[in-house]
C-alpha cells in the first residue's frame, strides 16, 4: 500500500494502516463480478474485498465462500476442477506474501474462507484435533482448559491453524542451558507437533478427503505446504501446560547487548537465551536500548510478578500513540528526517507503558504471555531469514547482523534517506526434530526453513532476523535488497531460508520479485544437506501429484513450485 506523500491527519493515517473488508455482495444484490458457473448449491458465496496484513496485496474484488464441513470442501474443489476455477483457503490473512493471492485482479478464484465454520476443536489425551479455521487463540483456550499448552507460538493469536501449518509458524525459545524437552513440547514450528493430518486430494478421479499419518512419506511436503494443498484437519501432539514469567528489560545498551562475541558478557543476547532459552529482543533504529523481552518457566509465581489471566497484555503496543502517530504522519507526508525522533518516541513509549501498565514482569498460563499482537497493531511491511546455525554461534550472528544493519541505516541516514521506521525484531527457536512428534518413523517437514540438515547436525538453532517499515516508505525496496544480498553473502558458516510469510525475493523494485532468488536461491536452501528423493524437488512432487490440476494454486505459487 503506497501511503499519499501529502499532509495526513491522525485519523487518516490510522485508517490507513488498518484495514478490513466490509462489504458482501452477492451474485444477485450488487455484485460487480461474473458469478462463478454452476456454483454448488448450499454454500454460501458473496462478492468481497481483499487485502492482506500489511495492504501490499489489494483484490478489490474476489469471490469468497463459507463452507460449512470437510465435505463442503471437497464438492468444492470438484467443481474447480470442472469449471476450471482455482480455490484459495483464506483464514485472517495476516500474512505479507503473495501465498493466498497475488496483487491484482484474482481471475476466476474462489477463496473459501475457513473462519466461520471449520473451527471445531476435540482434546484426547496428549492430543488435539482441530479443524484448521480455528484460531490459535481459541485453541490455546481450549487447551489449557484441558491442562495442555505450547511451548512456543506465534504471537498474534488471530492465526488459524491452517495458517500457521502452512508457512511453518513458529515463536521463540530454544532450551536453556541444561534443559531438557518436556515430553508433548518442541522447540521448532507448530507444524512439528502434527501427528495426522486430513487433506483434499486428488484419488486419480476426483478430488477426495484423505488422512496422512506423520510416518507417510508424502506427509513431509503438507506439514508445512504454503497454500498449495488444503488441509481441514490435523492432530498434533500437546504437552502438559506451563506457567511462564515474562520480565521486559529496557535498561542495556544495544552495543552490549549485540556485541561481538569476544566481547559479550552477561547482558548480551546469547547471554539470556543460556539463562532462559526464550528470548525476543525489539529494537527501534537510532535508539540505544532494545526492548527485551524474556520467558522463563515458573511454576510459581514469583513475589513481584503481576498474574495476568488473559493474553495481549502490552496494551501501549496495540495502538499508536497520538505522539507518534502525529510524527508518522509527517514522515510519510515526506518529512523524513523525523524518523529517529518517531522511534525514539516509540521505545518511550515501551518503557513508560510497561510502568504505568504494570507488566514489566508477569507471569500466568504460557497462552497469557505468548499472544501479545493484536489486529489493531500498527500494520508495517516485514523481510524475514531463518539463519540455521550452531547454539555457540548465536551471538555472532546478531552482533554480525547489527552492525551490519547500524552501519547501513546510518549511511542512508547521511544522504537523508530513512527506508526503515519500524524496529528490528530477532528470535531464536530450535529446529523441526521430527521425534518430538512421539510417533514411529515420523518425517521431517520438507518445506519447513527449521527442517534440520543431515550434513550439519551441528546445526541445531535458527535466529530469526526481521526488519520492518511502513509501506511505502522511500528506499525501502532498495535497501531491502541490500540487505537480502548482504545476508545471504555473510553467512557462509550458516543456512539461510526465508521465512515464507514474510518479504523476500527483492529486486530493488518490489518484493518477490527476483527470480533467481526464487528459482535459485531458495531451492538450494531446501536441497542443500538433504538426500535425494527427501527434498525441495520431491516436496514439489508430491504437491503436484496430490493436486495436478493445480486447483490449489495461484501463479505465484505455480511460479515457485514449478
Amino acid at each position: 500500500m503506497d501511503i499519499p506523500r501529502t499532509g495526513l491527519s491522525r485519523r487518516a493515517l490510522l485508517g490507513a494502516l488498518s484495514w478490513t473488508p466490509v462489504f458482501h455482495l452477492l451474485p444477485a444484490r450488487g455484485a460487480t463480478l461474473a458469478a462463478p458457473p454452476a456454483f454448488p448449491g448450499g454454500i454460501s458465496i458473496y462478492q468481497q474485498a481483499y487485502e492482506n496484513w500489511s495492504g501490499e496485496i489489494e483484490v478489490d474484488g474476489v469471490w469468497t465462500c463459507a463452507p460449512a464441513t470437510p465435505a463442503d470442501v471437497v464438492t468444492l474443489a470438484n467443481w474447480a476442477r470442472a469449471n476450471g476455477w482455482k480455490l484459495r483457503a483464506k483464514g485472517k490473512s495476516h500474512n505479507w506474501s503473495p501465498l493466498v493471492i497475488p496483487a491484482g485482479a484474482a481471475g476466476n478464484t474462489v477463496l473459501v474462507d475457513t473462519t466461520q465454520h471449520l473451527t471445531a476443536v476435540s482434546v484426547g489425551s496428549g492430543t488435539v484435533t482441530a479443524q484448521t479455521g480455528v484460531t490459535m487463540e481459541s485453541l490455546l483456550g481450549t487447551l489449557e482448559g484441558a491442562g495442555y499448552g505450547l511451548t512456543a507460538t506465534p504471537a498474534p493469536g488471530d492465526l488459524t491453524l491452517g495458517g500457521v501449518l502452512a508457512i511453518d509458524g513458529h515463536g521463540t525459545a530454544v532450551p536453556k542451558t541444561g534443559e531438557t524437552l518436556t515430553p508433548g513440547h518442541t522447540f521448532g514450528s507448530v507444524s512439528n507437533l502434527v501427528v495426522s493430518l486430513k487433506a483434499v486430494t486428488w484419488n486419480g478421479s476426483a478430488y477426495a478427503l484423505r488422512t496422512f499419518q506423520r510416518g507417510d512419506a508424502q506427509i513431509a511436503a503438507l506439514l508445512v505446504n504454503l497454500g498449495r494443498s488444503f488441509i481441514t484437519e490435523v492432530t498434533l501432539r500437546v504437552g502438559a501446560n506451563k506457567r511462564l514469567r515474562c520480565q521486559s528489560f529496557y535498561h542495556i545498551n544495544v552495543n552490549d547487548m549485540f556485541a561481538p562475541p569476544a566481547s559479550a558478557g552477561s547482558s548480551s543476547f546469547a547471554g539470556y537465551v543460556n539463562s532462559t532459552g526464550r528470548v525476543e529482543a525489539i529494537w527501534f533504529p537510532f535508539t540505544t536500548v532494545p526492548w527485551l523481552k524474556v520467558w522463563s518457566v515458573a511454576p510459581s509465581k514469583p513475589l513481584f510478578a503481576k498474574q495476568v489471566n488473559s493474553p495481549y497484555n502490552y496494551p501501549f503496543s496495540d495502538f499508536l500513540s497520538e505522539a507518534a502517530s502525529d510524527l508518522l504522519s509527517q514522515i510519510v507526508a515526506g518529512n523524513a528526517g523525523l524518523t529517529p525522533t518517531f522511534e525514539n518516541t516509540q521505545m518511550a513509549v515501551v518503557g513508560s507503558g510497561l510502568i504505568l501498565t504494570g507488566t514489566w514482569d508477569i507471569w500466568g498460563w504460557s497462552k497469557n504471555t505468548l499472544l501479545y499482537v493484536r489486529p489493531t497493531t500498527l500494520r508495517v511491511t516485514a523481510n524475514g531469514y531463518a539463519i540455521l546455525t550452531t547454539r555457540a554461534n548465536i551471538q555472532r550472528v546478531v552482533s554480525e547482523f547489527y552492525t551490519y544493519y547500524k552501519n547501513a541505516l546510518n549511511a542512508y541516514a547521511a544522504l537523508g534517506r530513512y527506508p526503515m521506521n519500524g524496529p528490528l525484531e530477532i528470535r531464536v527457536t530450535g529446529l523441526d526434530n521430527p521425534a518430538d512428534a512421539q510417533v514411529a518413523g515420523a518425517v521431517s517437514p520438507q518445506l519447513s526453513a527449521l527442517r534440520p540438515r543431515p550434513d550439519h547436525p551441528d546445526w541445531n538453532v535458527a535466529v530469526w532476523l526481521d526488519i520492518l517499515t511502513v509501506p511505502g516508505t522511500p528506499y525501502a525496496q532498495q535497501f531491502y535488497r541490500e540487505t537480502e544480498q548482504w545476508i545471504l553473502a555473510n553467512y557462509t558458516y550458516a543456512g539461510v531460508r526465508p521465512e515464507w510469510s514474510k518479504g523476500w525475493g527483492y529486486s530493488g523494485t518490489a518484493t518477490w520479485a527476483d527470480a533467481g532468488f526464487r528459482d535459485t536461491v531458495i531451492p538450494a536452501a531446501y536441497r542443500a544437506g538433504q538426500p535425494v528423493g527427501d527434498n525441495w524437488d520431491t516436496a514439489v512432487g508430491t504437491l503436484n501429484a496430490l493436486d495436478p490440476h493445480r486447483v490449489f494454486s495461484n501463479s505465484f505459487l505455480d511460479a515457485l513450485l514449478d
